[in-house]
C-alpha cells in the first residue's frame, strides 16, 4: 500500500466506500435490473431497460385501445401479454378479411357498414324466387322435368311415370292415381327381398318410398294418390313373414286391381249411372273443364235417349275442356264451348251444373281445378243446382278454409303459350334496358319466344303465377254424389270414414 504512487491514490477512495456492495462498478451496466432509472435518463445512447419500458407502454397503449374499440372478457384480459398480442394480429387479420368478402363470418361493429348493400340485393333477389307473395311456401320444391338426378332405386316405369305427370300427359286425380297403382304392380314384380329381412319391412321403406319421392318431386300428390298409397302401404305391413315371397308379391298386385275395380271403375258406374237419371229431356248441363266421371255421365245419357245439350267452360293454360267438348261431340252430342270469360253470359242458358272434383274436404268444401269456384257462385246466384260428382277415395279428413295454404303451383311460363309469346316478341323496342339482358340492346333482333320468359325474370316489379286448384264453399253446393249415394257436403266426413273401414 505505501508503495503505490501518490497519483493512484484518488481512484482508490471510492472504492474503499463502495466496498460493502457485492456487485464492482465495472459490472454494473451489464445487468439492466440494477440500473436507476435516473441514470438511463441521462444517458446520450437508449439502454437496454428503457427499450423495454418503451415497448411496455406501447403495449399497454395499444391494449387500451383495443379495450375502447371491442370488450374483452374476464379470461381475454387476465391472459398473458404475448397470447393477446397474437390475438389481436389475429383480429386484424381477420378484419382484413372480412373486408374482402361478400358475407363476413365474423365482423366488428366498426366494420358492419361494408356488405349491407350486397346482403340486400341479394334478399330481393330471394323475394324474387318467392312468386306470388302469399303464395311463396309453393315454390319450396322444383318440379322435375328430366330424370336427372333420379335414385337408382327408382323403377324404369316409375322414372317414365313421372315425366307423364310434370308434362300433363296423364291429368286428373282419377287417372293419375291409377297410372301409378298400375306402375307399383311392375315395381313388386320386379322386387326381391333381400337376405335377413322380410318383405313386409324391406319393400315399403327401403324400395317403395324412393318411387314415391320421384313421383313426389315430379308433380305433388293427389289426394286420391295419397290414399292409395296409405291402403297399399296398411295392406304391405300385414303380411305375415312366413308367406312365400312369389306368393305375397302376387296377392298384392291382386288387392291392387281389386281396389281399381272397386274404388274407380264401380264407382265410376254407379256414380254416372245415379247422375243419368238427373238429366232429362231439354236440360242444358254446364261443366268446367274435364272430369272422367262428368264425360263418363253425359255420354251415357245420351246412349240412353235423352236430348240435352251440354256447355262447356274452359280456362288456359291445359283448356282440358277442349278435349271433353271434342269427345262428347264425336259421340253426336250438342256442346258449345266457351272460355272462362264468357261464364257469366252462358250461365244464363244452362239448368243444370255439374262438376268433377280433385278431393272433398272434411268441411264440405270442393278442392277443383281453378275457376271452378267461379262457375259455382255464379250458378248459385242464377239459382241453379249445382252438382259434384266425385269417389269416395278422394274424400280426405283434412279441412280447407282456402286456397292460399295448400294448393298446387305450376311453372309460371306455362301461362304464355308459344303463339302469345310470338305475338309479344314485336314490343321488344318499347322495354325497359333494365328489363333486357346485359349482352342485349334494343336494336338487336330478336332471339326467340324464350327471350319474353327473361323479361319477365328480369323485371323486379311483375311476377307470373300459376295456381291450379281453388276451394269452393260447401254453402255453393247443393249434392254430392257418390258410389255410397246422394249426400250433402256435410256428410263427407261421414263417409270417408265408412270408406277407409271397409
Amino acid at each position: 500500500m505505501d508503495t503505490t504512487p501518490d497519483g493512484a491514490a484518488p481512484p482508490e477512495a471510492p472504492a474503499t466506500a463502495a466496498e460493502p456492495s457485492s456487485n464492482p462498478p465495472p459490472q454494473a451496466p451489464a445487468d439492466p435490473k440494477n440500473v436507476q432509472s435516473t441514470e438511463a435518463d441521462t444517458a446520450p445512447k437508449l439502454s437496454p431497460a428503457e427499450l423495454k419500458k418503451r415497448k411496455q407502454a406501447e403495449k399497454q397503449a395499444k391494449r387500451a385501445q383495443a379495450k375502447s374499440s371491442v370488450p374483452q372478457t374476464p379470461a381475454q384480459q387476465k391472459g398473458p401479454l404475448a397470447k393477446e398480442g397474437q390475438k389481436q394480429q389475429k383480429d386484424s387479420k381477420n378484419a382484413k378479411a372480412d373486408l374482402s368478402k361478400p358475407f363476413p363470418v365474423r365482423r366488428r361493429p366498426s366494420q358492419g357498414n361494408t356488405p349491407v348493400v350486397k346482403e340486400v340485393k341479394v334478399e330481393l333477389k330471394k323475394d324474387k324466387q318467392d312468386r306470388g307473395l302469399f303464395f311463396g311456401h309453393l315454390y319450396n320444391q322444383p318440379r322435375q322435368h328430366s330424370m336427372v338426378g333420379a335414385s337408382k332405386d327408382v323403377n324404369p316405369a316409375i322414372l317414365a311415370l313421372g315425366l307423364q305427370y310434370s308434362n300433363y300427359i296423364i291429368c286428373g286425380s282419377t287417372a293419375r292415381m291409377v297410372a301409378m297403382l298400375l306402375a307399383f304392380k311392375t315395381v313388386i314384380e320386379q322386387y326381391h327381398t333381400p337376405v335377413g329381412t322380410s318383405l313386409a319391412r324391406h319393400l315399403t321403406a327401403h324400395h317403395l318410398n324412393p318411387q314415391i319421392d320421384y313421383l313426389r318431386s315430379c308433380r305433388p300428390l293427389s289426394i286420391s294418390m295419397g290414399n292409395a298409397i296409405r291402403w297399399l302401404k296398411d295392406l304391405i305391413i300385414k303380411i305375415d313373414p312366413d308367406v312365400p315371397e312369389d306368393e305375397a308379391k302376387r296377392d298384392l298386385q291382386e288387392n291392387i286391381d281389386y281396389f281399381i275395380r272397386d274404388r274407380v271403375t264401380l264407382a265410376d258406374d254407379i256414380i254416372t249411372s245415379a247422375t243419368a237419371q238427373k238429366i232429362n229431356s231439354g236440360d242444358v248441363i254446364m261443366t268446367y273443364a274435364s272430369s272422367s266421371v262428368v264425360e263418363k255421365t253425359l255420354i251415357r245419357a245420351h246412349q240412353k235417349g235423352i236430348d240435352f245439350s251440354v256447355i262447356v267452360i274452359d280456362s288456359k293454360p291445359l283448356f282440358e275442356g277442349k278435349q271433353l267438348a271434342r269427345k262428347l261431340a264425336n259421340h253426336g252430342i250438342r256442346v258449345k264451348y266457351l272460355l272462362i270469360t264468357g261464364a257469366a253470359h252462358a250461365i244464363k242458358e244452362a239448368s243444370k251444373v255439374f262438376l268433377g272434383a280433385h278431393a272433398m274436404m272434411s268441411n264440405g268444401r270442393l278442392y277443383s281445378r281453378i275457376g271452378t269456384a267461379l262457375v259455382a257462385m255464379l250458378a248459385s246466384s242464377n239459382g241453379l243446382p249445382v252438382i259434384v260428382l266425385c269417389e269416395s277415395v278422394k274424400f280426405t279428413e283434412r279441412v280447407a278454409l282456402d286456397s292460399i295454404v295448400g294448393n298446387e303451383a305450376a311453372p309460371a311460363e306455362e301461362i304464355l303459350s308459344e303463339a302469345e309469346r310470338r305475338a309479344l316478341l314485336p314490343l321488344k323496342p318499347y322495354l325497359h334496358t333494365s328489363l333486357l339482358p346485359k349482352d342485349d340492346t334494343k336494336d338487336t333482333p330478336a332471339k326467340g319466344n324464350g327471350e319474353v320468359l327473361e323479361w319477365v325474370d328480369n323485371s323486379d316489379n311483375f311476377q307470373m303465377l300459376q295456381l291450379l286448384y281453388d276451394v269452393t264453399p260447401a254453402n255453393y253446393i247443393n249434392m254430392v254424389i257418390t258410389e255410397y249415394g246422394s249426400l250433402p257436403p256435410s256428410s263427407v266426413p261421414v263417409v270417408h270414414r265408412l270408406s277407409t273401414h271397409v
